[in-house]
């Protein structure tokens, strides 16, 4: 499926880049009645002035169906991944680029999903990415996190 929505930054992350409708990759297997597997991939680049944020993000997360109703379901889910924010930015009245390096992270979110039929499933989602914090050599560390808000279509096959 996809997912077409806004990426709000936060923490240190807002400092250098603007909020912007980005685009995810989405993957979900059925485990079970209740749990799917999620898997999320994306990648965007934000700017501000001169300077720029890029997150990008491969996660897994369990989804967790709370109940069914008809053809609608509401969730939450929470997973582990690997991320790669770069930025460059200001730093002692310099424009540098921080150094590219992967780090862990967690995700957190919830949403809802309604069957259109067999194949096709529309839904909303939020998720909170939190990478871990990126030492950098020669510069200070790169830490934030970020919102996403989704719209999602999916087709099952």
């Amino acid at each position: 499926g996809v997912g077409l929505g806004q990426t709000f930054l936060l923490g240190n992350y807002a400092d250098h880049g603007d909020d912007k409708i980005t685009m995810d990759l989405l993957y979900a297997y059925a485990a079970s009645y209740s749990f799917d597997l999620l898997v999320n991939a994306h990648w965007s680049e934000h700017k501000d002035n001169k300077e720029r944020m890029r997150v990008m993000g491969l996660t897994t997360s369990i989804k967790s169906r709370l109940f069914e109703f008809d053809n609608f379901s509401p969730y939450v889910l929470g997973g582990l991944g690997f991320y790669a924010p770069r930025a460059k930015r200001v730093e002692g009245g310099e424009l540098k680029r921080s150094q590219e390096k992967l780090t862990f992270g967690a995700n957190f979110g919830g949403g809802v999903d309604l069957r259109l039929n067999q194949e096709w499933t529309v839904g909303a989602m939020g998720q909170l990415h939190w990478p871990f914090r990126v030492s950098q050599s020669g510069q200070s560390d790169l830490k934030g996190y970020y919102f996403k808000l989704l719209l999602t279509l999916a087709y099952s096959f």
